[in-house]
Order: C-alpha cells, then structure tokens, then sequence
C-alpha cells in the first residue's frame, strides 16, 4: 500500500537520503536504487510516493519511490561537470606525491639509515586503507553501514594515505567532497612531518636552537 512524505534530507554524494511520512511518524531510509529512472537527482523538499518496506537486516525503509512534483526546480548551469572535471584532474596529479614521498624515503635512508620495516609498515597500512575505502564505496552503492570519516582519516594519517589517495582516485571515492579533502590533506600534511621530523636531524637541530 502506498504512502506519501517528504524527502526530509539527501546527501547526492552518497546516494541516499530520509523521508518524512505524510501521517507522521519516524523518517524512513531511502536509497537512490528506489527510486528507479528518472530524469533528475531527487531533492530536499520534493514529494513523493512509496512503498514501506524493509531491508535484510529488516530496517525500515522506503521501496518503490515516485516523484509527486510535477517538474523539478531549475539547476545551476554546467559548471558543476566542469567543476568535477577539475577536482579528478587535481585529484589525478596528487598521485605524483606517492613516488615523491617514495623518492624522500630512499634518500633519508641512504643518509640516515630507517628503521627495518618501515616502508613495509607504510605499504601494509596503505593496503589496509584501500580495502577500507572499498568496503565503504560498497556500503554507499547498496545503502549499507558506513565507515566513520574519522576512521579514514586516522588511517590515513596513521602511514595509509598513499593507499586512500589510490582509493579516492581508482574507485571515485571521497575525490570530491572540499570538507573530506581538506581534513584528508591535513592528515597527510601531518603525517610527512611527522616522518621528516623522526627519522631526520631536523627535530635535533630545533631543540638546539
């Protein structure tokens, strides 16, 4: 039997979104899946008409989702392709930072020797990190449980940043979100610091100013 709500919120990066019931209740989860083919993105405030159903793990959630709204408001122009466009081309040159860094590494250890295992660990973390990336990407596709940003952050700061900016660019995953990215950067800006400021004289040479 069919109802009728209001799509209460949405996250277009991720697929889905709530919808409030028109008699009330809880807001129920929506996949972008449920909503079939259509000619627009579904948007904040549209009406629609759904099924009640339920996922495998028996969640409630809307199935069969239809637009009520007899045409959907105008968009921006297509400076959003273009804008895209540019973020996977920036994201594209970034990978040129892992053969740097892999480059910074041979010579700290051809001056000052690493301990054994290092790059090992970075490798085995990176490793780690993209198989996180992907569980998330496969979560998001089928409306499942989501990795915690936070966690991918703590991964990447944690040595595993080559691995998520392989992830975010093989997968197209978290490329285009500015508040991700910007942490993200920090997370790598922070973790090469933390490497020269370890395993180089630099530390050594603050302190004794």
């Amino acid at each position: 039997m069919r109802e009728q709500g209001i799509l209460a919120k949405w996250d277009d990066a991720k697929g889905y979104g709530f919808i409030q019931p028109q008699g009330g209740g809880p807001r129920l989860f929506v996949h972008i899946k449920a909503f079939g083919l259509r000619a627009g993105r579904p948007f904040v405030g549209e009406r629609l008409s759904f099924e009640p159903g339920r996922d495998a793990q028996g969640k409630a959630r809307a199935l069969k989702v239809q637009s009520l709204e007899p045409r959907r408001p105008v968009t921006p122009p297509a400076a959003a392709p273009r804008a895209a466009g540019t973020a996977r081309a920036a994201g594209s040159a970034s990978l040129w930072l892992i053969p740097l860094f892999a480059v910074l590494v041979l010579l700290t250890h051809l001056a000052w020797p690493l301990p054994h295992g290092l790059w090992g660990f970075y490798v085995a973390m990176s490793l780690a990190t993209f198989i996180v990336y992907w569980q998330d990407k496969r979560s998001a596709q089928r409306g499942g449980w989501r990795v915690a940003e936070g966690t991918l952050h703590g991964l990447a700061l944690a040595c595993g940043w080559p691995g998520a900016l392989l992830a975010q660019q093989m997968l197209r995953h978290k490329s285009a979100k500015p508040a991700f990215r910007r942490v993200f950067w920090a997370c790598v800006a922070g973790n090469i610091l933390l490497f020269v400021l370890l395993f180089t004289p630099l530390l050594a040479q603050w302190r004794r100013v």
